[in-house]
């Protein structure tokens, strides 16, 4: 299983003391492991209306991660992903 490096994400930071160091989306208190476990069961506007996140830092994190995982032939399939989620 592929580790991410989040430090090269720049919609996220990680500070000692701030939710124990957790990745959080800038600014905020809101993991991102928190996000990325609703979307499996929440379409992308919920998990907006119920994390107060916006639509573009949901899809910052999942380019990131999309990015990361790829092979370097794969095309980006995240804005496909919000998409279909978003119905």
């Amino acid at each position: 299983m592929t580790t991410l490096d989040w430090s090269q994400c720049p919609a996220v930071e990680s500070i000692p003391g701030k939710v124990s160091g957790a990745w959080v989306f800038r600014d905020t208190r809101l993991p991102v492991a928190t996000v990325i476990e609703n979307l499996e069961d929440l379409r992308v506007e919920e998990v907006m209306e119920q994390f107060d996140v916006t639509r573009e830092q949901v899809a910052a994190v999942l380019e990131f991660v999309a990015q990361s995982l790829m092979t370097p032939h794969a095309p980006s399939l995240v804005s496909e992903l919000v998409d279909a989620h978003s119905l």
